[in-house]
């Protein structure tokens, strides 16, 4: 693999940890409740805090790790602190365990508190991960260090669907189903979005979440469409309203048009408008009304997939000037294209 190969790689799973980091800092509690259950009885969520990310150094391997989600809790009746450490995993790793091992004792060695590791599996392959590092002799047990974990693949994406839980609806697109389900997941993906009747910014989240790892191609979006009109007229009509459903609000823009091809431009920018929306109500959630300042530029984007990456940008950025460079990388670029067609 080239250099620029493992640069790629590694962005990408930088971008996917940030994704998963933002809906678990947006959605914590309900993580906790959803797959954790005893635990979230035993936590006492009003005095929560994000505490900033930990950079740490492999030393044999020369590389910077950033631990990824570290919460500030306490028990329910307990006074003293105790730290919750969340770390997505998108990419098979074999010494995985070691890893989260080492996490857990630079962070005690920081803080001095009792540390409740969490792992959460994200990647395609269903495999079951150890969570477990024995530290032994045939003479001696040294040391037994383990970890919760979540595998999303191992999950039925069935057992899920009647949670009135916005993580749950979130990760459908990740858990296990087959490609014969995809639009069936979508669709109980939107159900889902209607009972839990989130404000705006949380439905852009969970949305462009979704679609991130769950696309459907236009033959399954009719099919879908089609499974809709099966609903009860009330809940397909609440789906329809929806404005973060960006596939659905191309159709209703698209049945404007009177020829075919019409019908598929208008498709096409109904879906682009809807999500150059998401970014708005998103960029509104996150930075205020400084982010008022990019909305000209948003709307010079014109390329489906320039669109597609600045929602996963604005969801995953730290910083407004991060989505400022990313706008302003692409809008050139596009200008260019156009010029030497």
């Amino acid at each position: 693999m080239s250099k620029e190969e493992n640069l790629s790689d590694s962005q990408s799973r930088t971008d996917h940890d940030r994704l998963f980091k933002e809906l678990l800092s947006t959605f914590f509690e309900e993580f906790m409740a959803l797959f954790f259950p005893d635990a979230y009885e035993a936590i006492d969520f009003e005095h929560t805090s994000f505490l900033s990310e930990e950079l740490f150094t492999d030393i044999l391997k020369g590389e910077k790790r950033r631990v990824d989600l570290l919460v500030e809790t306490r028990l329910r009746g307990e006074e003293s602190l105790i730290i919750i450490h969340v770390e997505p995993q998108s990419y098979e790793q074999t010494s995985f365990h070691d890893r989260m091992f080492i996490y857990f004792s630079r962070l005690y060695e920081k803080y001095r508190r009792r540390i409740l590791p969490i792992a959460i599996f994200s990647y395609d392959k269903v495999k079951e991960e150890p969570d477990t590092l024995h530290i032994s002799f045939p003479f001696f047990n040294v040391m037994t260090f383990q970890f919760l974990k979540v595998e999303l693949r191992r999950k039925n994406w069935r057992d899920y669907i009647q949670q009135d839980n916005p993580i749950a609806a979130a990760l459908l697109s990740k858990m296990g189903y087959t490609p014969e389900e995809r639009v069936e997941v979508k669709k109980e993906f939107l159900r889902m979005l209607v009972r839990l009747e989130q404000d705006p910014a949380r439905m852009t989240l969970l949305t462009g979440f979704f679609e991130t790892y769950l696309q459907l191609s236009e033959e399954e979006e009719q099919h879908l469409r089609m499974q809709l009109q099966k609903l009860d007229p009330d809940e397909e009509g609440r789906i329809m309203e929806l404005t973060t459903s960006w596939h659905e609000k191309g159709r209703r823009e698209g049945k404007q048009e009177g020829r075919q091809e019409g019908r598929r431009e208008g498709r096409r920018e109904g879906r682009q408008e809807g999500k150059r929306e998401a970014v708005h109500v998103l960029l509104q959630a996150k930075f205020g009304d400084a982010a008022k300042a990019l909305h000209e530029d948003i709307q010079k984007l014109t390329k489906d997939e320039h669109i597609d990456e600045l929602l996963l940008k604005v969801t995953i950025a730290p910083s407004l000037q991060e989505v400022k460079d990313f706008i302003q990388d692409k809008v050139p670029k596009q200008t260019k294209d156009k010029r030497l067609q």
